[in-house]
């Protein structure tokens, strides 16, 4: 079973591209986001709790997320892997991860890294806010506080992946064919 985390910062192309990645290798995208949303539309109290987190540009807890995931990988059936896009977002997700995988057996693939600037980030979530009507993406602040969160608690990853010997990083700037391509270029050799 391969095992891909889709690591970038927030509007770095991570969602437009997933949909490609998991057709090509047979994977289920496990977007936390997408997760998290659905349980808000649900009204669940996890939902409840998540969309005052959300709204204020914050992490939902790392036990909520990583119950979210481990759920998924045990129903899961019929693939040849996971895409994760939106966990780990920070060092101990990652070695949470690493220990439910290693309870199985398994270990992630590899990390691929959509890298854009602080800039372009901006412009992509207003764009995105505009498109897809997603209240969490239109408020500056909220933005910035995400951007932020980022730099501070997510960024990290880049150096443990790169550690593991499991970092491979690809520009994000581009048409999405663009990127995709260099996506797959990658993603072919491992």
């Amino acid at each position: 079973m391969k095992y891909y985390v889709l690591f970038g910062p927030p509007g770095a192309g991570k969602g437009t591209q997933a949909g490609s990645m998991v057709e090509r290798y047979h994977l289920c995208h496990l977007s936390t986001g997408e997760l998290l949303r659905s349980e808000i539309a649900a009204g669940t109290p996890l939902g409840l709790q998540a969309r005052a987190l959300i709204e204020a540009g914050n992490l939902v807890p790392d036990e909520v997320v990583e119950g979210m995931i481990a759920a998924k990988f045990a129903d899961t059936k019929g693939v040849e892997g996971f895409l994760l896009d939106g966990f780990p977002r920070t060092i101990a997700q990652a070695e949470a991860l690493d220990r439910m995988l290693q309870e199985k057996g398994e270990a992630v693939t590899a990390c691929v890294s959509l890298m854009i600037e602080d800039a372009v980030i901006s412009e992509r979530i207003a764009h995105r806010a505009r498109i897809e009507g997603r209240a969490d993406d239109a408020r500056p602040e909220v933005v910035q506080n995400r951007i932020n969160t980022y730099h501070a608690k997510t960024e990290a990853l880049i150096t443990y992946y790169r550690q593991a010997g499991k970092y491979q990083e690809i520009d994000g700037l581009g048409s999405i064919e663009e990127v995709r391509e260099r996506i797959f270029s990658v993603m072919d050799q491992l």
